[in-house]
């Protein structure tokens, strides 16, 4: 820890935050519009304050010998306190490093983070927050990683897995109890176990940076356990640390990769740079409002002291500086070069295309990302939209880019619903969705499918619940979407009924077979593939408890072992996930895909917009693969017909004579038969229900 008479050398203005070196550590921080920047240093006797003297190109910045890891730290910026004028600098209110790497917390709910005087918002509040305030934390960066190299899976070969670190381990019997709920457990070899013997490729962890829990959540008993609450781009979590927050969350989350990697398991991170912590012009005052307001965020231009706000958060980060571009590239650079992360989910992706007002494809964010030798060569996914206007973006990302496909999810569970008229699009979803990125020379995997996410229901409550049950989040079940519609399996939640349960085993076997089959990158939210439920809950954002956390007591092994099956099934046979677009016509003298009713025709133009059709067969000819394979390998397949029915009554299929055959069952959502059938024979398909066959020799 630092004496009180600490020497002070210069140092450099870049790079940011606190960089130690083996010998010291060099403190830079941006602010524009300081007059007056102090280090604040803390130990057991207090805190000592060094004036940074040091200013370069708006960065200030000291180099402090023998300050070794471990030290916490944080500054206080003097400068206008101009509210009106987007300026809110106020020295009483101790503040964290936007480029802090670790985070000694938690960061409070105190009233002494408000830098305004709640009597008079214009007036500067005097209390010291520095008592109550969470701490940077030097960290050590030196990590044995070995021999670690990420498993560079092509995103076309890749079953994303989305997964909360807490949420997945916090209730796991094999992970011992010190490690539940931390970094460590995730990468304990029975959570390991799990993901490998399920056969997913890639893990999508909900957000990691250090987050904020709400004041009024906190009032009510309740956390915010999803994380969309940022407040340090470049910190792992401290409260997913099994062992320690004064740097030590830095090198298990290292760990925890590396043992991923290990298992062939690639790590992507749900990441959120559109908005703050530090909410709108009320809201606490932690880090980036404090150092330079204007910069950070985006101001109503006619009244700078309101946000302007495309979150539905209070605010939006300033996507026109440069400085506020500069944070997150180098965020993201981190992550890759140091945390050796393989990929980017972005939270609200429309927010970070709006440099001015409308969403923008060829905004700054894009074109840093697409010139970035780094971050361009990551796994980068959008979610494609934001609550502002025009916000809604679902295909509009540039080439580089995978979108969640909002679209798809609204389409299958229409389609597994029996909503009307839906056999057309449903096709397309099925298909890679061309209709929506083939025109900007993409290819199906900017399609990243998924039938629900962490944000809704789970699988098992979307075919079990009517409607939403959110009266456990306190605010009188006004909050998530709105009604779910019948899936028409009966009464809702828990029943005995035979006829119910047969009907919702089905629909999720159905929901996840059309997931996993679809062309396209599949997304599996956690605890799918095993019946979890939030007890209709779909919105369990503040839920840190036995309605979020996976129970591991409840396992459906039936469902599970299902889920295996399927996975298997896309992962053995390269049909499911084509690197490119069907043709629709015959290549070489054969078709590559084809579509069939009931009765074994070919579906006309007039089928297509047939308003009652609830069924309809795909063939995939796995010989008429045109690409080859990422390793140049000529691709020839087994070809596949997928029956769709979701009509609650039966069928007796037609098997098609022009596509070959014979056709053997391979899989079926409702395990009525496993037979052989030739051309132009029929088959049962039962009501609601989805039949595979291939032509492949049993």
């Amino acid at each position: 820890m630092a004496p009180q008479a600490q020497e002070v050398w210069p140092g450099r203005g870049y790079p940011l935050g606190a960089t130690y070196d083996g010998a010291g550590t060099n403190f830079a921080v941006f602010s524009e519009v300081a007059e007056a920047v102090e280090l604040c240093l803390f130990d057991d006797a207090g805190e000592h304050r060094i004036p940074l003297e040091e200013v370069d190109a708006f960065s200030w910045h000291a180099y402090l010998p023998n300050v070794e890891p471990g030290q916490h730290y944080g500054y206080r910026v003097h400068g206008p306190w101009a509210p009106g004028e987007g300026h809110r600098c106020n020295p009483s209110k101790l503040l964290l490093d936007p480029y802090a790497k670790a985070v000694h917390g938690p960061v409070p709910s105190h009233p002494s983070t408000l830098a305004y005087d709640l009597g008079d918002p214009s007036q500067p509040d005097l209390e010291d927050s520095g008592p109550h305030m969470a701490k940077g934390v030097v960290h050590n960066p030196y990590f044995d990683w070995s021999t670690d190299r990420s498993p560079d899976r092509p995103l076309h070969e890749s079953i994303i897995y989305e997964v909360h670190v807490k949420g997945f381990t916090a209730r796991h019997p094999g992970i011992p109890d010190a490690l539940r709920g931390t970094y460590s457990g995730l990468a304990h070899p029975a959570a390991i176990e799990h993901l490998t013997n399920l056969g997913v490729t890639t893990v999508e962890l909900l957000p990691v940076h250090q987050f904020v829990h709400d004041g009024h959540l906190l009032d009510h008993g309740l956390r915010n356990y999803w994380g969309y609450n940022s407040i340090g781009f470049f910190a792992p979590h401290d409260e997913y640390a099994a062992n320690g927050s004064s740097g030590q969350q830095v090198t298990e989350f290292k760990a925890m990769v590396r043992a991923l990697h290990d298992a062939g398991l690639e790590v992507i991170l749900d990441v959120v740079y559109n908005h703050t912590a530090e909410g709108n012009h009320l809201g606490p005052t932690f880090s980036f409002r404090g150092i330079d307001n204007a910069a950070y965020y985006r101001l109503v231009s006619e009244d700078p002291a309101f946000y302007y706000d495309t979150t539905g958060t209070g605010n939006s980060l300033n996507m026109a500086h440069p400085q506020t571009l500069q944070v997150i590239m180098d965020s993201l650079r981190y992550w890759v070069t140091e945390m050796h992360v393989d990929g980017f989910r972005f939270d609200l992706a429309s927010t970070l295309a709006r440099q001015f007002h409308e969403v923008d494809r060829l905004s700054a964010f894009f074109d840093l990302i697409h010139q970035d030798p780094v971050v361009s060569q990551a796994k980068l996914i959008a979610e494609p939209w934001d609550v502002g206007e025009g916000g809604y973006q679902v295909g509009n990302f540039p080439a580089q880019w995978s979108e969640w496909n909002g679209k798809y999810r609204d389409t299958v569970r229409d389609f597994w619903r029996g909503a009307p008229g839906t056999v057309g699009e449903f096709a397309s979803r099925l298909t890679g969705s061309s209709d929506l990125y083939q025109a900007d020379a993409r290819r199906p995997v900017a399609s990243i499918n998924f039938v629900t996410a962490h944000d809704g229901f789970t699988v098992r409550d979307l075919v079990s619940y009517n409607e939403k049950h959110n009266d456990a989040n306190m605010e009188g079940n006004a909050d998530g979407e709105g009604e779910n519609r019948s899936w028409n399996c009966g009464v809702e939640g828990d029943t005995d009924d035979p006829d119910v349960l047969h009907c919702r085993r089905s629909q999720q076997r159905n929901l996840l077979a059309t997931l996993l089959l679809s062309q396209g990158v599949p997304m599996v939210l956690a605890g799918d593939e095993m019946g979890r439920t939030q007890g209709g809950n779909n919105n369990a954002y503040c839920q840190d408890n036995e309605v979020s956390w996976h129970d591991w007591d409840a396992v459906d092994e039936d469902l599970l072992d299902f889920t295996r099956r399927l996975i298997d099934l896309r992962l053995q046979h390269p049909t499911f996930r084509r690197r490119r677009y069907f043709h629709g016509r015959p290549i070489r003298g054969t078709v590559d895909l084809g579509w069939c009713k009931p009765d074994g025709e070919a579906m006309t133009d007039e089928d297509w917009h047939e308003s009652h059709a609830l069924a309809i067969g795909l063939f995939l000819n796995g010989e008429s693969i045109t690409d080859p394979d990422v390793r140049g390998q000529r691709i020839v397949d087994d070809s596949f017909l997928l029956l769709f029915n979701a009509d609650a009554d039966p069928l007796e299929w037609t098997l098609p004579s022009q596509w070959g055959g014979p056709w053997c069952v391979v899989l079926d959502t409702t395990d009525t038969h496993d037979t052989a059938v030739d051309p132009g024979g029929t088959i049962h398909v039962p009501g609601r229900s989805v039949v595979v066959l291939t032509d492949a020799v049993p």
